[in-house]
């Protein structure tokens, strides 16, 4: 098969590519990384020395390609689908660009700031950073709830690239920040990215791996881990 995904089903930013695949049906081979098996991080470390993934690699094209919005968009150019993650115009097409870079720098970032201080030894965590990263939070929804204001998706009518970044980003951000009763739209528009068939594939294929996530018990009720019987 030409496109070869090296991901881990539970990482957000692989949803956020999986989901622009699955919008569209393209076919591509999945590879799952185990960064703590060494001949797995080999596979990857091969062919991105930084071993962050998502990385897709395109035989036919002899390309490796690594970062999220980067792959996207090279997908929505070389092996375009029914569904264009990118708008035609040119401004339309930069307001989508703001907005994936939007949540992935301030939903999702902090959001594994949170994750990551979880897993630190008690001397090394950091309550301050924690903090500074729920507010942040905080200050995103209030201006996702803004952008909102009479649009399906979060530039408009039609799913884009920045939806797949939301859909993720907003997955594990709200089992950390809630969103509040001043979140209506919010609300509703994480509802859809639900909804979607893309995204609820994404997170059915996430299920069996959930149980990793430190913060599992919080995330909606039908994708909680069952729990052992005593």
């Amino acid at each position: 098969m030409s496109l070869i995904l090296y991901q881990h089903p539970l990482a957000s930013f692989c949803h956020k590519v999986l989901m622009a695949l699955y919008e569209n049906g393209t076919p591509f081979e999945s590879r799952v990384i185990d960064l703590g098996n060494e001949e797995s991080r080999a596979s990857l470390v091969r062919l991105w020395p930084l071993a962050k993934f998502p990385v897709l690699r395109d035989e036919t094209l002899d390309s490796t390609v690594p970062e999220t919005s980067i792959i996207i968009e090279y997908l929505d150019r070389h092996y375009p689908g029914a569904m264009p993650l990118f708008p035609a115009d040119p401004s339309d097409a930069l307001c989508v660009r703001l907005w994936d870079r939007f949540f992935d720098q301030y939903v999702q970032d902090p959001m594994q700031k949170i994750v990551a201080d979880v897993r630190r030894a008690e001397n090394d965590k950091s309550p301050q950073g924690v903090s500074e990263a729920r507010a942040l939070l905080r200050t995103a929804y209030g201006m996702i709830e803004r952008q909102l204001d009479g649009k399906i998706w979060i530039t408009g009518d039609s799913l884009t690239m920045a939806d797949c970044a939301a859909a993720p980003a907003l997955f594990y951000a709200e089992t950390l920040v809630s969103f509040d009763e001043g979140h209506g739209r919010l609300k509703a528009y994480y509802q859809r990215l639900l909804d979607r068939p893309s995204f609820a594939r994404v997170l059915k294929e996430a299920m069996p791996y959930f149980h990793m996530y430190p913060y599992h018990e919080r995330l909606p009720a039908q994708f909680r881990p069952a729990t052992p019987n005593a």
